[in-house]
């Protein structure tokens, strides 16, 4: 097939994908995924080696919009809480997944630890969308809620990246460049966004896909991964696009229109449909162990941190543990990874992905149909989280 018409029906079905997303209310991301699969499995295309190349980027350009997306100030506010819920809410998924994939399902150790990984996650992009909708962004249960998912996901980014840490020199070389990066980036990105950010050539948008892109070259020849210290950036950035939000919008407006669904395509391609008729208990088992153990670390934590009165509305301890327990960017990195480093084959990427959707799917519906704040009550809490700020 021509690589041309790849191209045409690949860009077709992620506008297909942004149109049904917008229809029906689900992230887009999870219906790229979805189309992805059909193309491979029964439209029977293969990824190309571009898509590939540009499905690597979306992954290290998802990691850093999500790091961007948190609130430092937030975060301090609700320190405790944000470090026991979060914690908790990545170490108990990540041990219990870890050791039923490799005592129980017999996987090799490094595809158990790409298990306990890529399902210990919780979904920032999710639960970033499930508060603007629910209109919770800047109440406290919101703050509590958006600290935790970045103390999870930074849990899932600091394992991914030591627990496959090969030493070499290029090693060296990467952890040398990934601290001058995390030292002095901020501020030369900063400077670069004020000075050239109305220029029509975009010269800091520019000037952040170098940086991501020869941090992956790095990370490749050190056989590490780029995710951890471009998370990091993302987050010493956060106080910056938060008053710059023009800088961002242009930066996710390159991602979301054609790099990131390249991401999502490429992992929905590598899904095998078998594979999935093969494991369906399996996929079963693990999507009851990454929410049980969720339940079991989050809402205890949750119970005591949030009384069941103001600020916090009815349900608002469910609804924390219901949005911590979903999965969806972070986990399919961490899946893709490992299947791109040859840890992990397709068979097992295909079970660790359905799950992370399943996980993003199935915790989010309940939360909103079941457990969302009523808007009564959600006035009361923005009234009185108002009062406290």
């Amino acid at each position: 097939m021509s690589e041309f018409l790849t191209a045409a029906i690949l860009a077709g079905l992620v506008l297909a994908a942004g149109l049904i997303s917008i229809e029906l209310g689900i992230s887009a991301a999870i219906i790229e995924i979805i189309l992805g699969f059909t193309a491979a499995n029964f439209l029977k295309i293969a990824p190309p080696a571009w898509l590939v190349f540009l499905a690597s980027l979306g992954g290290i350009l998802l990691t850093f919009l999500a790091g961007s997306e948190v609130n430092l100030k937030l975060m301090k506010e609700r320190l405790k809480e944000s470090l026991l819920i979060g914690g908790l809410s990545f170490l108990l998924p990540f041990a219990a997944c870890l050791a039923y994939a490799y005592y129980f399902a017999h996987w090799s150790l490094p595809a158990a630890k790409i298990a306990g990984v890529a399902l210990s996650t919780t979904s920032l992009a999710v639960v970033y969308a499930v508060l603007v909708e629910s209109g919770l962004t800047d109440t406290q249960l919101g703050k509590i809620i958006m600290a935790a998912t970045f103390v999870t996901d930074f849990g899932t980014a600091l394992f991914l990246s030591l627990l496959f840490l090969k030493v070499s020199g290029w090693t060296w070389v990467f952890l040398g460049f990934s601290v001058l990066m995390l030292v002095f980036a901020p501020k030369l990105i900063a400077a670069f966004f004020r000075r050239y950010q109305d220029r029509v050539i975009e010269p800091e948008i520019k000037l952040l896909f170098f940086l991501f892109l020869l941090a992956m070259f790095l990370g490749e020849m050190g056989k590490s991964h780029a995710i951890l210290p471009i998370f990091v950036l993302g987050l010493l950035l956060s106080d910056f696009f938060a008053l710059n939000r023009g800088g961002v919008k242009k930066l996710r407006t390159v991602a979301f229109a054609l790099i990131t669904p390249c991401f999502f395509l490429k992992g929905g391609m590598n899904i095998q449909f078998q594979a999935l008729l093969a494991n369906w208990q399996l996929i079963l088992v693990f999507l009851l162990l990454k929410l049980g153990t969720k339940f079991l670390g989050v809402y205890p934590i949750a119970k005591m941190s949030l009384p069941n009165s103001r600020p916090f509305p009815a349900g608002s301890r469910m609804f924390l543990t219901l949005l911590m327990s979903t999965g969806l960017t972070f986990g399919t990195i961490s899946s893709l990874y490992g299947l791109q480093a040859g840890y992990i084959d397709q068979a097992q990427f295909s079970v660790l992905v359905t799950v992370v959707i399943l996980s993003a799917v199935v915790p989010t519906i309940i939360a909103q149909k079941f457990y969302a704040p009523a808007p009564e009550n959600l006035k009361e809490e923005i009234s009185q989280s108002g009062e406290e700020g």
